[in-house]
């Protein structure tokens, strides 16, 4: 038989943790068709992989590239460091379903749509601009419950009453039904914070009919974090679905070291439901300019500013001092804005990044001018600064965390496992190099160390350079199995 592709001189780390393992692989169209000594084979193509690891695509279970994925389909920022597929939609916010009068987009809707022809009506619209206009990378959706507040209700500052919680809920469903994977929320932005829990249990109903799963920014990431994740693991055992805890984290000064309490608390709760918790690799947060966050950080770093765009990449704090004006008030004066936030521990997100269940993913907003350098290196980061120089954990392991486990957890059938039969989405990295090179200062900088990323059979950049292809699917409902599981069925 010959193959389309024959990857040649291998280290093949599975995802599942495991050794590498010298060895070919062997790409028939869309899909690995073997893994081994591949001295007898044929194909179109060779790729000499020179001893460098071959491992599964890494999967993005946390990211704002909604908008992106039509707006720069190449997807650099991604594909740049390895990532074949990415997760949308997060932290309640996403482009589908949204039926919204007027032209004003509602923060933080306005990190994925500057206007209004940025939303779609419906999750299948969605799908089908996908379809239309492909990306290199494949994603698949989760439905935000902010998106839906704002088309249901006229009033976002109250919980919905039992007319809007049913519509939701239908958006919700009808979404599900157009191949969205689940429900996600922000419950500590303006949108959703005085939605109550039983709103969010109302509107979640048809998560497990559909094998969704249950995302959440929680409404108390600092004094109150362990009240939040109460509250998160409530709705999941309502829903009856997975709940998973988006970009794990504690703020703050003086919640400084919490992350053995956070952590403690979710293995207890995990032996009694399914969960799931992502982390990026910072200290540093990012999102809209909130002055609530001002007081337990020690550094704001300004990204972007609709009344004063002069000001992106300055410190907050300095401004202020500069132009006498308290730091509050000139943050009123720049909105809309958006800002990093340096109010984490390092000890904690090396604590956090250590337990075997936590996923990577990045959190880029990828519309900011001066975006955080997590959009460009958080998988990268994590291969090199903690894998290879910090030693937090091995590099087997780290591949694990940014692929099965993420499959998994997300009911992604057939992908985050270099298996014959398995889809072909491989990068290829030098595990002596691989590094991200983007900087709070510089945070559009592709990584280094990448050497090849296939998509589904196709190779879509080599050495640094986009070969122009553009094979990424919307995953859908058949494209999935049951999520929740700490490895993929089909291991």
């Amino acid at each position: 038989m010959e193959f389309d592709i024959v990857i040649k001189g291998a280290k093949v780390v599975d995802g599942l943790g495991g050794p590498p393992v010298a060895a070919d692989i062997a790409i028939l169209g869309e899909r690995i068709a073997r893994i081994g000594d591949g001295a007898q084979w044929t194909a179109r193509e060779t790729i000499d992989a020179g001893g460098k690891v071959a491992a599964p695509g890494f999967i993005d279970c946390h990211t704002h590239d909604d908008r992106l994925l039509l707006s720069s389909p190449l997807m650099r920022p991604k594909v740049s460091q390895g990532v074949t597929t990415v997760i949308t939609g997060n932290c309640g916010i996403s482009l589908a379903p949204v039926s919204v009068a007027g032209d004003a987009i509602v923060p933080p809707l306005n990190l994925i749509a500057k206007q209004r022809g940025d939303l779609f009506g419906t999750m299948r619209e969605y799908a089908a601009a996908l379809a239309d206009s492909p990306a290199a990378v494949n994603s698949a959706a989760l439905v935000g419950h902010s998106s839906l507040r704002v088309s249901a209700m006229d009033r976002l500052d109250r919980p919905a009453d039992k007319a809007e919680i049913a519509a939701m809920r239908r958006a919700l469903d009808i979404a599900l039904g157009h191949g969205a994977i689940g429900l996600s929320t922000g419950l500590y932005y303006p949108t959703a914070v005085h939605s109550s829990t039983e709103e969010v249990i109302g509107v979640a109903a048809p998560l497990a009919r559909w094998n969704g799963v249950y995302t959440t920014h929680l409404r108390d990431e600092g004094d109150h974090i362990c009240d939040a994740m109460e509250e998160a693991f409530t709705i999941g055992r309502a829903a009856d679905v997975p709940a998973i805890l988006s970009h794990h984290k504690v703020m703050g000064k003086h919640n400084h070291g919490r992350s053995t309490e956070t952590l403690a608390l979710y293995d207890k709760a995990r032996r009694n439901q399914p969960l799931g918790m992502d982390l990026y690799p910072y200290a540093a947060s990012s999102t809209v300019l909130d002055t609530r966050r001002l007081a337990d950080s020690d550094k704001v770093l300004i990204t972007w500013s609709e009344a004063r765009p002069d000001v992106q990449g300055q410190d907050l704090f300095e401004l202020a001092g500069r132009e006498g004006k308290d730091p509050v008030v000139l943050a009123g004066e720049l909105q809309p804005a958006g800002a990093i936030y340096f109010s984490m521990d390092e000890g904690d997100v090396k604590r956090i990044m250590a337990y075997d269940q936590v996923m990577i993913g990045s959190d880029g907003l990828p519309h900011d001018t001066s975006p955080h350098p997590r959009l460009w290196g958080a998988f990268s980061r994590v291969l090199g600064k903690y894998s290879r120089e910090q030693h937090v954990l091995g590099m087997e392991e780290a591949v694990r965390r940014m692929t099965s486990l993420t499959a998994a957890k997300f009911g992604l059938k057939d992908r985050g496992v270099l298996k014959a039969g398995c889809f072909a989405d491989i990068v290829m990295f030098d595990p002596e190099t691989v590094a991200d090179a983007a900087t709070f200062l510089s945070p559009l900088q592709p990584s280094v160390g990448i050497a090849c990323v296939m998509v589904n059979g196709a190779v879509v950049e080599s050495d640094g350079v986009p070969t122009g292809a553009r094979p990424g699917r919307f995953l859908g409902n058949e494209d999935r199995g049951a999520p929740g599981l700490d490895v993929p069925a089909w291991a």
